[in-house]
């Protein structure tokens, strides 16, 4: 029966149809090649195998290569996150991670909290274990908080938040917003998955305190760190390369272990030698001086779109203003398809994903949004690609407001 829940992703499913060369695609969540560290991956691999050959292409501990988890705990400590090394799991990226803690927590029919939009990753990998989805809305800071407590009766199984530059839609959650949704957290005994794959990507503003360090500073002070009520999932697809598929778990000691129990029924333990490949291209702050340079690139680009769709799109259309991250999302006037909007967009030879496909739960607002990516396309790209796609919106609009268009035409 599990199989019945099972569905294809709709992101993936587009890709296979925005692949011709002459389209100009916003749809995938892909960083940028060009940014990748290819040189620093050839010569790790040429030191993994000289100096650990033996042990990078032997099994390995479940729970990750112990250097690796090592220094993730060192990073994570820059942000407030005071765990240890035995308080991280590493996975076989973000996918594995949702679909683990899903497997841990969810019995069918379970309630699951979710931001409306969403992850749709997450609302797949929840949907498999039989879980019924509560969402609540969000705006330009983020989850609108003072919808959750009546979100919570009957309580859900969990809450699942991505607190910065949100995926799809590129908001992040206020200060104020996050210490709320803690105090809500704690008052009804509802645990958080604080997805965070987007953190170190931030091109303006400052920094905001991760929900698993808040936890702890209201709640927690006299305990051990990470007995909290969060926890928090990251990953390295976005800062080094999403292909060696790694990311990590962070939790208390006896959810890790649980969750070592069921990785190793999945796959026994992620791959020895991407974790100790990843070990070695990171390590000498390597890494830090890497996120610098995908920041300037991926600013660059983000205000390249943000130009090009005030320069292009009507005054009816409107979309955020992303801090960071990969992505921001485009609401356009009530009544429009996005589905249709899609076909028309494809003629245009550019893509997007339609914002339908990131709401856990129908309702008449999914069909009105759009998310695009900025990090992929060089800028001349996008300023094309905006371009491209400005025609078919300005169809849509002219569709459903005649004297809109005819005023600005």
């Amino acid at each position: 029966m599990r199989t019945l829940r099972c569905k294809a992703s709709t992101i993936r499913e587009l890709l296979k149809i925005t692949q011709r060369p002459e389209v100009i695609s916003f749809a995938g969540g892909l960083p940028a090649p060009e940014v990748f560290p290819v040189a620093r991956f050839e010569e790790a691999c040429r030191a993994v195998l000289e100096q650990h050959g033996a042990q990078a292409l032997q099994y390995g501990p479940t729970e990750g290569y112990e250097p690796l988890r090592q220094m993730i705990a060192g990073n994570l400590a820059r942000y407030g996150i005071l765990a240890g090394p035995e308080n991280v799991l590493i996975t076989s990226g973000s996918q594995q991670a949702l679909d683990l803690i899903a497997k841990l927590l969810i019995n069918s029919g379970d309630r699951v909290l979710m931001e409306a939009p969403t992850y749709l990753g997450a609302v797949q990998a929840f949907n498999v274990y039989g879980a019924q989805f509560v969402s609540v809305p969000l705006d330009d800071d983020g989850l609108r908080t003072e919808l959750v407590e009546s979100a919570l009766t009957p309580p859900p199984k969990f809450m699942y938040v991505l607190p910065n530059f949100q995926n799809p839609a590129g908001t992040t959650l206020s200060e104020p917003r996050r210490h709320q949704l803690i105090l809500l957290a704690e008052r009804y005994g509802i645990p958080i998955v604080e997805d965070d794959p987007y953190g170190q990507l931030r091109y303006e503003g400052d920094h905001l305190t991760p929900l698993v360090v808040l936890d702890h500073q209201n709640f927690r002070r006299d305990t051990a760190f990470t007995f909290g009520n969060v926890i928090y999932l990251s990953t390295f697809s976005k800062t080094l390369a999403p292909g060696i598929r790694l990311a990590w778990i962070v939790a208390p000691v006896e959810v890790i272990g649980k969750l070592v129990l069921l990785k190793q029924a999945a796959d026994l333990h992620t791959a020895t030698f991407n974790q100790m490949v990843a070990y070695e291209v990171a390590r000498d702050g390597f890494l830090d001086q890497h996120v610098k340079l995908i920041r300037q690139v991926y600013r660059e680009r983000r205000d390249v779109m943000l130009q090009a769709l005030e320069e292009n799109f009507p005054p009816e259309v409107t979309w955020t203003h992303p801090q960071g991250g990969l992505f921001l999302w485009i609401t356009m006037p009530e009544g429009t398809d996005c589905r249709s909007l899609f076909r028309a967009a494809l003629a245009e030879d550019v893509a997007f994903v339609p914002g339908d496909c990131f709401y856990a739960n129908e309702s008449p607002e999914c069909c009105r949004h759009m998310r695009l990516n900025f990090s992929y396309s060089e800028p001349d790209q996008i300023r094309e690609g905006i371009r491209r796609l400005s025609l078919a919106v300005k169809m849509e609009v002219r569709s459903k407001s005649p004297e809109v268009v005819a005023s600005s035409s």
